[in-house]
């Protein structure tokens, strides 16, 4: 695992998938890029010292060339550290978990889109929510017409924990457009409904218009977004996600 040491969020999420699923066994880790915060998180994951790494670089090298080194890394960082570590392993030849979004820039995206694989190793994203039973039931009935022509579609995701001014280790990344993207809540929950949306109704976007909005005076990223969608074949759409919509969490 890259990221996801003492104070992390998702990191942990990814572990209880993990040992829901029963296919995976933690065993080593870059958890953090505080050498000290990184070894404390590995001892406190039964990570066994050798195999607790101040970076990402030094992992992907270490565990490429052990007879039983890992075989899939997860990358749990914030945004802007997710196209490095994914090439650095991709070309060890580690197969690459990699939560969403893909990258924090276009550009990223494409360079890391030009990443040729060790061995065959693959990039996997992971949106989460797709693997709700109810939602893969919703996407079945649609797909087998069972609910007739989609004609509009309405997604929303709604939280209300940045409705003020907040400054902590989860928030202060988020809120900062030099690690989490030129997105704020769009980036940060806006995937989670577009995706959903794309997901269980198999419709292609040909054009939207988004409204961006920063309700928190200063805050430099969004932290509310309505959206427009036309899709191919004339259905349409709306989007709403929000983290200043009290009430909601």
């Amino acid at each position: 695992m890259v990221g996801g040491g003492d104070g992390a969020f998702i990191g942990a999420v990814h572990r209880i998938a993990a040992r829901m699923d029963g296919d995976y066994d933690l065993v080593a880790g870059a958890l953090s890029s505080r050498p000290e915060v990184a070894a404390r998180s590995a001892e406190a994951l039964g990570i066994a010292a050798e195999r607790s790494y101040d970076s990402f670089t030094a992992m992907a090298r270490a565990e490429a060339v052990r007879p039983d080194g890992v075989e899939a890394v997860a990358i749990v960082t914030p945004n802007h550290m997710h196209a490095a570590p994914a090439k650095a392993f991709l070309e060890a030849g580690i197969h690459v978990i990699c939560d969403k979004p893909l990258t924090s820039t276009p550009e990223e995206a494409e360079t890391l889109a030009e990443v040729v694989p060790k061995n065959g190793a693959r990039f996997l994203l992971t949106h989460n929510y797709t693997g709700y039973p109810m939602i893969r039931v919703a996407r079945a009935m649609i797909a087998e017409g069972r609910i007739g022509a989609v004609r509009v579609v309405q997604a929303e995701y709604a939280q209300d924990w940045l409705t003020e001014p907040v400054s902590n280790r989860q928030a202060d990344w988020r809120t900062d457009p030099a690690r989490a993207g030129a997105g704020g809540c769009i980036g940060d929950i806006g995937t989670h409904a577009y995706n959903l949306l794309r997901f269980v109704t198999g419709l292609r976007t040909e054009a939207l218009s988004a409204d961006l909005t920063a309700f928190v005076p200063g805050r430099r990223v969004d932290d509310n977004v309505h959206m427009m969608l036309r899709f191919a074949g004339g259905a349409r759409g709306m989007l709403w996600a929000s983290q200043v919509a009290p009430g909601n969490e």
